[in-house]
């Protein structure tokens, strides 16, 4: 029975992860990778952050993280700004262009997101919200334990 569900959570995680992917691509089309999406929306939330933080909450190196930021820099998406009383400590800021982009690619990704989730009912829809972030804590939660161990 538990290798059953095991094999239907791998099965239909890995559909879902994949399909996700593959259509918010198609969303934010060629102006964006996914990651860069997902960069850009995370410095928009935060206002700003470092490269260290990104790698960290992506799971990355921090040399991935440079070589995006990089790109993203070169597109004048992204703003490097040193900090004034530590000159080793670099913050990242979205520029007019990042802004734009971001909320443009961002709209999109919501009106597809809309479109799937409008399929269920609202009950639906927050059990399975909660039942998501409830497996989000759970894998944080394996993941420290591993570190720890």
């Amino acid at each position: 029975m538990i290798q059953n569900l095991i094999d239907r959570y791998i099965a239909v995680s890995f559909k879902v992860t994949k399909k996700a992917e593959s259509l918010i691509k198609e969303q934010i089309g060629n102006d964006l990778t996914n990651d860069q999406h997902y960069i850009l929306r995370y410095i928009y939330q935060s206002k700003e952050c470092t490269s260290s933080e990104l790698a960290d909450v992506f799971e990355v190196n921090k040399s991935a993280i440079t070589a995006i930021i990089n790109r993203m820099v070169d597109r004048e998406l992204i703003k490097r700004t040193r900090d004034e009383n530590d000159r080793r400590v670099v913050y990242l800021t979205l520029t007019d262009e990042g802004n734009t982009l971001f909320k443009k690619t961002e709209d999109r990704v919501h009106c597809l997101v809309k479109s799937i989730i409008t399929k269920f009912n609202m009950e639906e829809i927050k059990n399975f919200i909660q039942t998501y972030e409830k497996l989000a804590d759970k894998l944080i939660e394996t993941k420290q334990d591993q570190v720890e161990e």
